[in-house]
């Protein structure tokens, strides 16, 4: 992209796209998957949200968005004024066609938002390759720093409107703030939350040539998961991501419903074997990430699954 700015997390990036381009009652089309702060920042902004479907397969096309798009011209005689994707979803951690999506945007002519909460700083992203006009990242959830952090970057055609200086003039004292940016308040991040994303952007600038190795790992360590009779995954498979939804309702749930711990036993046993980071008590429907684990944890992840299968008397193929 052309120009960057660090903000205080992913969500203020969205609204200060979505306060910069939307009017009241403009219309802005975000993926059925889309992260609630995509929701709120459009309302916030004033404008009305109109869903792009993802379908059974939980993935968003370039076909879908082009659909919507004609669907919401067709029925409120307007044109969405901005078009809202993540590259990877947080429920299931699928890819959505994003280069697909950038194409359709270019054509109708509606500025496309990148929401890389789950792929800056660990998947190789080229904002003009995508057809992006603006790309969102999370700073505490792909770029190793703390929260509350991100960054917003966009082309020199909307610099000028999403970077604006500030325009107001006091009436009594005729102050004036051109040196300030207007969504970003005057100030960007401050504190801790800068020093940690300056500390940790080597890393994660040499972090995402490993990216497709990190596939790698995630889609061994689900085959492996998949062994225990009962599990399924609900993400797409083979997996794209590292982040991957679940379901152990037909497993370790069923140790669950009489184990007097009930579902907090998997989190005992996993503990006990020195893991820890999985939804306590959960033995439904969750989510894991097996990013930044080495091959070796890797496989004592995946072993330490199975064995706990084998002690409750889950068959394993």
């Amino acid at each position: 992209m052309d120009e960057a700015r660090v903000v205080p997390g992913a969500r203020r990036g969205f609204q200060a796209v979505t306060s910069s381009l939307l009017d009241k009652g403009d219309i802005a089309l975000l993926s059925d998957l889309g992260h609630y702060t995509e929701y709120l920042a459009v309302e916030v902004a004033g404008g009305v949200v109109r869903e792009i479907p993802s379908g059974d397969s939980k993935i968003v096309t370039g076909d879908a968005v082009a659909d919507t798009i004609e669907r919401v011209e067709a029925t409120t005689g307007k044109k969405p004024k901005l078009i809202i994707v993540e590259h990877f979803d947080y429920s299931y951690g699928n890819e959505h066609d994003v280069r697909g999506i950038g194409k359709v945007a270019k054509e109708y002519g509606i500025p496309f938002l990148y929401n890389g909460a789950y792929s800056v700083g660990m998947v190789p992203v080229n904002g003009k390759d995508i057809g992006a006009d603006f790309v969102v990242g999370s700073g505490h959830k792909g770029m190793a720093a703390v929260a509350p952090s991100g960054i917003l970057a966009t082309t020199e055609e909307w610099a000028p409107i999403v970077f604006r200086m500030a325009d107001v003039t006091g009436d009594i004292s005729a102050r004036r703030f051109e040196h300030k940016e207007t969504e970003l308040l005057g100030c960007t991040l401050m504190g801790g939350t800068i020093i940690s994303m300056m500390a940790s952007f080597p890393r994660v600038k040499e972090r995402v040539k490993h990216w497709s190795e990190e596939v790698e790992k995630s889609n061994y360590f689900i085959r492996e998961f998949l062994r225990i009779a009962g599990n399924k995954i609900m993400s797409e498979y083979p997996r794209k991501h590292t982040l991957s939804r679940v379901d152990t309702r037909n497993s370790f749930d069923k140790v669950a419903r009489t184990h007097k711990r009930r579902g907090f036993f998997l989190s005992d046993e996993l503990k006990r074997r020195g893991i820890i980071g999985e939804f306590e008590g959960s033995t439904r429907v969750w989510k894991l990430n097996t990013y930044g684990l080495s091959w070796e944890r890797i496989r004592y992840l995946a072993d330490a699954f199975l064995d706990i299968a084998r002690k409750y008397k889950l068959p394993v193929g």
